[in-house]
């Protein structure tokens, strides 16, 4: 077992020192709890749990303290100092988190926030960065359907709306006219997902959708069978990529929809094809 670097970890007490405390690190070996951070009830061979990263001279170390977020996570930061080479955000810990330049979407200005994916650079440091698209998701992947709830943070303002990293993986956004609300940089909600674009892209909502949402498509799959001559070969069974041409849907969107239609005995299933019910 192996210590995780900007992870927290449950890790076992071994040795005792006068600056502080030893722990297990597994294939790290021992990490070291600065004296300042030794919990008081504290006894040999206890499991605590440490926040593990690199101090100021690139030494693995210890601390009870917790960051606001932790590698892998996205997190609303405020800038503290800028220098040549970077901007340094206070993320809850003594060693502000470092975003270097070429990893900030805009530049940087100290006492404004900023949403930064946190990772770990090829030095093995612990950085952050506000070019989320690099690190997240920007087109669905049949990983989310329209009216699906998700976690959401506010990342940013466009011209179009609000930016939003769903579920921690991806990122979509929030139209104007889906907004009927005050939100801003660095709220968290749930949300919804409104609909998925032709080019991948995933538009979000505030509020929960009803069922007219499948209730349109569920209309929109019997005018094709009308047009058809009551019978379609496009089933569940059809490729991903015919059923967001035909009905501009998802695949598990388009299921729910027969569904819904089977359920109301309009439709007839058969094997490779879906009738229209005449009774």
């Amino acid at each position: 077992m192996m210590a995780e670097i900007g992870k927290i970890n449950a890790l076992e007490i071994v040795k005792q020192v006068d600056f502080g405390l030893y722990l297990d690190g597994g294939e790290e070996g021992e990490i070291l709890l600065p004296k300042r951070y030794i919990p008081d009830d504290w006894e040999m061979n206890d499991i605590i749990d440490v926040f593990i990263y690199l101090d100021s001279e690139d030494r693995i170390i210890a601390t009870t303290e917790l960051p606001f977020a932790e590698v892998g996570d996205c997190a609303t930061l405020r800038a503290t100092n800028t220098t040549k080479f970077g901007t340094f955000m206070n993320w809850g810990l003594m060693k502000d988190l470092f975003v270097p330049f070429s990893e900030q979407r805009i530049p940087m200005i100290a006492g404004k926030e900023y949403t930064v994916y946190i990772y770990i650079d090829n030095s093995g440091r612990i950085a952050g960065s506000s070019k989320l698209e690099r690190y997240l998701y920007a087109e669905d992947d049949d990983d989310f359907e329209p009216g699906e709830e998700v976690d959401l943070l506010v990342s940013g303002q466009s011209d179009l709306g609000y930016k939003a990293v769903i579920n921690g993986t991806h990122v979509g956004l929030i139209h104007k006219s889906a907004i009927f609300q005050r939100i801003s940089q660095g709220d968290r909600f749930k949300g919804y997902v409104q609909d998925i674009r032709p080019d991948g892209k995933i538009n979000l909502m505030l509020r929960k959708p009803g069922q007219h949402e499948r209730k349109d498509l569920a209309d929109m799959i019997l005018d094709h069978l009308e047009s058809a001559g009551g019978i379609s070969t496009i089933t569940d069974k059809s490729s991903p990529e015919l059923i967001k041409d035909v009905f501009g849907t998802s695949k598990s969107h388009f299921k729910r929809a027969i569904g819904l239609l089977y359920k109301a005995k309009k439709i007839k299933l058969e094997p490779g094809k879906i009738i229209l019910n005449d009774e």
